[in-house]
């Protein structure tokens, strides 16, 4: 037996409560996980929540990503004791996710561990970190460098921010960091970023073209606030979009892209290619200061996710929340 997190729906509202499974209730899959730590990202909060129909089948294990040590495999490539670390392919919402002690998974879905990683860091950078990573390297493959001018990260305060920023300021990028909470602005300067812009200032309606202010951009918000990163942005510059926590909804103009040539580059961390993923744990081992990541994580149990899941969505929760999954 061990312990999950189920997620259910009783008389049309969702329902999340600690339970006690067998191994023959998982699904199916190559490879057997003991799961060490997962994370609560906002996905998983609108999972755990019900407040979005991420989930496709009920009751499911929530959690996009997870860490932790093989225990069975019938993969060749993992051996039982291998630590790995799991992130996206509908894990946590077509398939039983990481928010439980043990997690059966495709052998394609999983990334060995860096050397030097632990299960602990990986999930404290997980899905959020590895989407950050991800958008740093569209950054550079757009030829933004750090001597090309200021980088703007849009929702700088959440999981996915809070690592951007702390990867371009170690990478020695200029950052300038957007929040919705800017008493949060001496949390963001210790992670890397040397200006703080308000939300409700890069929310304002913006024209077709504005002044050019960003060499680049990691966008997390969507909406207002990417429309107006794009009319900001240098020429030759690159948008990175991975977010939409403030709409999905884009109202742009086509000026930026043919009057300055801005590259606007879509980033999904879901189903990216075995190969990337690799080189973007790599990275993260290589550029992020993991000795950091204490100043944007928090720990917390299976037991206190529902509260944190809808802290998560009210937009209370800074940075990354790590959850202890063993005992």
């Amino acid at each position: 037996m061990f312990k999950a997190l189920i997620v259910d729906q009783v008389d049309g509202a969702t329902k999340a409560e600690i339970q006690q499974l067998e191994e023959t209730q998982l699904p199916e899959g190559d490879v057997l996980v003991a799961v060490s730590y997962s994370s609560l990202n906002y996905k998983d909060g609108l999972a755990v929540t019900g407040k979005g129909p991420i989930i496709s089948s009920f009751p499911a294990i929530p959690g996009i990503d997870f860490a932790g040590k093989v225990l069975e495999s019938n993969d060749p490539r993992y051996a039982p004791g291998q630590p790995v670390v799991l992130t996206g392919w509908g894990v946590g919402e077509r398939h039983w996710g990481g928010m439980a002690q043990k997690a059966r998974v495709k052998g394609d879905w999983l990334v060995p561990l860096p050397e030097g990683m632990s299960e602990r860091d990986a999930m404290a950078i997980g899905t959020a970190g590895f989407t950050a990573m991800l958008c740093v390297m569209a950054l550079e493959e757009g030829g933004v460098r750090p001597d090309s001018g200021p980088v703007l990260v849009t929702g700088a305060s959440g999981g996915v921010g809070s690592v951007a920023v702390a990867l371009l300021g170690k990478l020695g990028y200029q950052v300038t960091a957007a929040t919705g909470r800017t008493e949060e602005s001496d949390y963001l300067r210790s992670l890397g970023a040397s200006e703080i812009r308000s939300r409700d200032e890069m929310s304002a309606k913006s024209r077709p073209l504005e002044k050019q202010r960003w060499a680049g951009v990691v966008d997390t918000v969507g909406g207002a606030v990417l429309a107006r990163a794009l009319a900001e942005t240098h020429y030759n510059g690159t948008v990175a979009a991975c977010g939409l926590a403030g709409s999905h909804e884009l109202n742009t103009t086509v000026m930026p892209f043919i009057l300055r040539n801005v590259r606007l580059q879509g980033v999904d961390s879901v189903v990216c290619p075995a190969p990337r993923r690799a080189q973007a744990w790599q990275r993260l081992q290589q550029d992020l200061e993991l000795s950091r990541l204490g100043e944007v994580t928090q720990e917390i149990t299976l037991e206190q996710v529902p509260d944190y899941a809808a802290r998560i969505l009210r937009g209370e929760v800074r940075g990354r929340t790590l959850i202890r999954v063993e005992d």
